[in-house]
């Protein structure tokens, strides 16, 4: 009987035991909840290499450099200064029209008339060239005569042209080119000075002209320095030898 009491006893005495230890833990777990901080997030496990978008700037209006207008050359007489007609002439390439009434020259072959011509100044050559002349037919040994007073620049055998001559015309502005010479005439030389209608050579078939094929190959050319008598800008010279 004691046995069994002392057993109930110790139970309830553990029971109680029990609940005290219960309500401590869930008074200190109150507690701790109220007086914690906050939680706050991690700064550090931010990912820092997520790139964030540019900003654009703001649009702005292109900056225009203003065009510089040359002025008149300073303690310079306006009667000196080009007129217009004179800045058009210079700005476009001259024309064998622009020489035709004041260019006066002669059919460089003797007995060749002005109806007897053609124009071949435009016709194709080999090697994708321009003809750049004319060719003037006459029987070998016609006399080739000076188309203008003016000196004999050079004297030279050309492959295509075979045996030419360079003539400068008085105000060194011009060149006369005559190829496919059979010779020159006797005492003929560079630096010589003649007047139009002087016999400076005789028709021939020299260079690429072909065998028999005799004829003057003739072609005017605007120079800018006379010293390279061998460039220039070609002009026509079948209007001025028609005329």
């Amino acid at each position: 009987m004691r046995t069994a009491r002392a057993r109930i006893a110790f139970v309830l005495v553990l029971i109680a035991a029990l609940l005290v230890a219960r309500a401590g833990f869930l008074k200190y777990r109150t507690h701790r909840s109220r007086n914690q901080p906050p939680l706050v997030p991690n700064t550090q496990t931010i990912n820092t290499n997520l790139s964030l978008p540019t900003p654009t700037p703001p649009l702005t209006e292109p900056t225009v450099t203003p065009s510089i207008v040359p002025s008149p050359p300073e303690n310079v007489s306006p009667a000196l200064l080009p007129s217009p007609q004179e800045t058009a002439e210079t700005s476009n390439p001259p024309s064998a029209t622009s020489f035709v009434g004041r260019l006066k020259l002669i059919i460089p072959v003797a007995g060749v008339r002005p109806d007897q011509l053609i124009d071949t100044f435009a016709d194709a050559r080999s090697e994708g060239r321009v003809h750049d002349a004319i060719d003037i037919p006459a029987a070998a040994g016609t006399p080739v005569l000076a188309a203008a007073d003016g000196e004999i620049t050079k004297l030279f055998q050309s492959e295509r042209g075979g045996t030419t001559i360079y003539q400068l015309s008085t105000d060194k502005k011009l060149i006369f080119y005559y190829a496919h010479l059979q010779r020159y005439a006797d005492g003929l030389s560079e630096g010589s000075y003649v007047k139009q209608g002087d016999v400076i050579a005789y028709v021939g078939d020299t260079g690429n002209a072909g065998p028999g094929n005799y004829h003057l190959h003739f072609s005017i050319s605007i120079v800018n320095d006379p010293k390279r008598y061998w460039e220039g800008t070609n002009i026509n010279p079948y209007p001025l030898l028609r005329r």
